[in-house]
């Protein structure tokens, strides 16, 4: 299989969908690859290092999309990249189709065999193509967040695990799975108050388990996420329904209630976001003030360190971009359940149910659409 590495162009956006060492083993498998002129360059590979793999180089966008069978990317897919899209072409990367309207519509039009990372499943139930990029975001959300408290940020000026003498902040994170325990953990280690909300009793056991008492675990009723929110000096948003857009927890008017200079940092943006009052930043203006309190809301977090994120990402995809290219998505989705439920569009039609249910469009049961 010819396989094309764009170079990503989102604002911000050093990461790139395959690092040299990536390339080798396609190569090894008997595929071309072929990567855009400096795609990797923002995490230190230039473009002797794909050619000293084996990889080809293009010096366009244009190229990579027109000649390649399969797209690998990080970021979705922006409108002019949508617009190079043909039918049948594999495009492979993170989507977060539900609370994005512009990208469906292209995508279904396209024809294009669309896989999203962040719904492709395991058999533990877990998110594997999303996961490392959760623990990124999760770990970061407490640096923002620190960062947001500082008073050159408009923050309450606080310092997260305060001094001898001085209270630390309370950090209170919505969420108990992968982004929330790894923003737990962070937190802990920087010596604040945490408390962690959450649904599921079983999560909460764990937490309890994984941080003892350094942190409180609390169930997330109405009442306790209220009493918490207005309490908290820093809130970080990390709940996920995978594939479907993220609930709106922390009302508008539990946000003017907060703190004056309280933060909060909605790692659940690239779903649509789980506060009210939130909306995508970019990394080259993160934040914005709502009712005195600082929102960082940056849809691509793990951005920022391109670097971790890029090999974290390799680190999962690898295996399932080895599949598709040797067997073809068509036997792959057809060996591979979990994998089948990383489609969203398949040749204009809508295979993921949330992603349907979000943008009220017709769903129809990726087995179906492929004949399974």
């Amino acid at each position: 299989m010819l396989i094309g590495v764009p170079k990503e162009i989102k604002n911000h956006e050093y990461r790139v969908g395959m690092v040299p060492a990536s390339v080798r083993e396609l190569v090894a498998h008997g595929h071309q690859v072929i990567v855009e002129h400096n795609a990797g360059i923002g995490i230190g590979f230039t473009d002797d290092d794909y050619k000293a793999v084996g990889a080809d180089i293009r010096q366009t966008a244009d190229e990579i999309f027109a000649e390649a069978e399969m797209i690998v990317k990080v970021k979705e897919p922006l409108a002019e990249e949508r617009a190079r899209l043909r039918e049948g072409q594999i495009l492979f990367t993170y989507l977060h189709l539900a609370p994005d309207t512009p990208q469906t519509e292209d995508l279904v039009k396209s024809g294009a065999v669309c896989i999203a990372y962040e719904t492709v499943t395991s058999d533990t139930g877990g998110l594997p193509l999303l996961a490392p990029m959760s623990e990124v975001a999760g770990r970061m959300s407490i640096q923002a967040g620190a960062q947001c408290l500082e008073k050159s940020q408009m923050g309450r000026g606080m310092l997260l695990g305060g001094v001898p003498g001085v209270s630390p902040a309370k950090v209170v994170i919505i969420g108990g799975g992968v982004v929330g325990s790894n923003a737990a953990q962070i937190a802990v280690g920087m010596g604040a108050h945490v408390a962690i909300l959450d649904r599921n009793i079983d999560v909460l056991r764990r937490l309890n388990a994984q941080f003892g008492s350094s942190v409180e675990t609390v169930f997330s009723s109405k009442d306790a996420l209220e009493q918490h929110v207005l309490a908290a000096d820093l809130v970080i948003g990390g709940v996920l329904i995978p594939g479907a857009a993220a609930p709106k927890l922390v009302t508008k008017e539990m946000v003017h209630q907060m703190k004056p200079g309280a933060a909060v940092v909605d790692v659940a943006i690239d779903q649509g976001g789980c506060f009210e009052t939130s909306k995508a930043t970019t990394h080259a203006e993160p934040t914005y003030m709502v009712d005195d309190v600082v929102h960082y809301c940056v849809a691509n977090m793990p951005g920022a360190v391109p670097h971790t994120s890029t090999f974290a990402l390799n680190n999962a995809t690898l295996p399932y971009i080895i599949n598709l290219a040797n067997k073809g998505y068509k036997q792959a989705l057809a060996d591979d359940k979990h994998l089948l439920n990383g489609l969203n569009v398949y040749r204009g039609q809508i295979t993921n149910q949330s992603v349907a249910d979000a943008q009220n469009l017709d769903f129809v049961a990726p087995e179906v659409a492929l004949g399974l």
